[in-house]
């Protein structure tokens, strides 16, 4: 996971955009799982961002086994 972009949007409140492409998990039902993960992570982390937008780009399909491991690396990844 990287992220792709990240610049002030002046809005006062950090936003997210998810990319996963087919590539990376070719079924719709896999790529909306990690993009829903990934959005809960930051909708629950999100008062303590900075007011950013941010793009993260899923390079690797993770698993639910991993999804801890996940969210720790979004949160730090975030972070700076």
């Amino acid at each position: 996971m990287q992220v792709f972009y990240s610049a002030d949007n002046g809005l006062g409140r950090a936003r997210l955009g998810l990319v996963v492409s087919k590539k990376t998990a070719r079924r719709a039902n896999r790529r909306n799982y990690m993009k829903r993960l990934l959005r809960d992570c930051f909708r629950r982390h999100r008062h303590g961002l900075p007011p950013q937008d941010f793009i993260v780009r899923v390079r690797t399909a993770f698993t639910r086994e991993q999804a801890a491991q996940v969210q720790d690396e979004l949160l730090r990844l975030l972070a700076g």
